[in-house]
This record gives structure tokens, sequence and C-alpha cells, in this order.
């Protein structure tokens, strides 16, 4: 076999196999685009879960504490949303309510106790900023969706739970439904989770207060 030949050949296995690598990159870029949209999803989903769990014990007040007596709390003190407050025009959720007596938890996973209330109610907020420490400038992978809860001195703390949202919106439904007898509320929370460049979820889930007025 003369180098004539080994050009040819080599010539003819480089037309057969291009398919077959080219058909091989594009299942690994279309792999790598799925499992970035599933971590995308799980996160969404995981941060929708706290937002929905701060605003079904929004307004709970234990009717064993003396203080709080068996009235519940008012629903414009334990719900409050500041429209476009935040990062690309994000909402921000704010959730008050009293300590069921049991352990109750942050977004976090932090134990909830009496010393980190103010007035017996304990605080819950969301909220996305430009994640911390980027240069003006620098494109960023979305916004921070941020947690806030109080500390021990009743002062409000930031907690980061995730990156890579560009927007975070909670809407307040006009219908609702009646439970035991009183009418609660339901609020529809949209997250737009993204990679920061060409991918983007968007993810809806409802969810119903559980003791408002």
């Amino acid at each position: 076999m003369n180098l004539l030949e080994c050009l040819v050949g080599l010539a003819l296995c480089l037309v057969l196999l291009n398919p077959l690598l080219k058909t091989s990159a594009d299942l690994a870029a279309i792999q790598i685009q799925y499992e970035k949209t599933q971590a995308l999803i799980a996160d969404g989903d995981r941060a929708l879960e706290l937002v929905g769990r701060a605003i079904r014990m929004a307004g709970y007040r234990n009717i064993s504490s003396s203080a709080a007596g068996s009235k519940k709390a008012n629903a414009k003190q334990s719900i409050l949303i500041e429209k476009q407050s935040g990062y690309r025009g994000s909402d921000f959720l704010r959730t008050h309510h009293g300590l069921s007596g049991q352990t109750d938890l942050d977004c976090i996973g932090n134990a909830i106790t009496s010393d980190r209330t103010k007035h017996q109610l304990a605080y819950q907020g969301f909220l996305v900023e430009r994640q911390a420490g980027v240069p003006k400038g620098v494109k960023v992978n979305g916004g921070s969706l941020i947690c806030q809860s109080l500390d021990r001195q009743g002062r409000i703390q930031n907690t980061t739970l995730m990156n890579g949202v560009n927007v975070f919106r909670i809407e307040e439904m006009g219908s609702s439904h009646a439970v035991g007898g009183a009418a609660q509320k339901r609020y529809r929370v949209q997250l737009q989770m993204t990679d920061g460049r060409s991918l983007h979820v968007d993810l809806e889930r409802t969810f119903s207060t559980r003791n408002l007025l």
C-alpha cells in the first residue's frame, strides 16, 4: 500500500465517521442541556415549596399561647407583597406567623425559636437581588434568591438560597376557597430560572393560606 492509497483510505474513513461524530456531539450537547434543565427545575421546585410553606404558615397563632389568644393574625400584617422592588422587577414577599409549639424551621432548615421572633411573631421574606461580588458590567447567571429571617437579636438576616433566578413574581388571585368556613387567599408564584445563556425554565405553583381571616 503506497502513500496515495493510505490518504484515500483515510479520506474515506473521515467521510464515513464524520456523521457519526457529529451525531455523538449533538447527543452529548442535548444530554448536557437536559441535565442543566433538570437541575434548574429541581432548584426551582425546592424554592417554590419553601415559599409555599411560608404562605401556608402566614397568620398562624398558637391558641395555647396566652399572648396570642384564639384570634388569627390580620391578613394585611401576615402577608405583604412589594411589587417590582427587586432584581429585574421581581417581587418581594414578607410573611409573619406565630410559633406552633413544635419544631418550626426557617427556609434553610434552622429552628425558629422564641428569641428569633419579634412581638412573638416569626418572619420570613423572599426576594431576588443581583449576585453579590459580581462586578458591574459582567454578565451574571441570573440573580440570587434571598431568604430573610430574624436572628437571635431580632434583626433581619439574609441567606442566599440559590443563584440563576431571572424573575420572581407573586400574584394574589381573585378567587378564594373556603377552609373550615373561612375564606382563604390564593397566591400564584412564578419563577424563571436561567443558566445565564440560552436556557430559561418557567415554573409556576399556586398556594393557599390556611390561617388568615
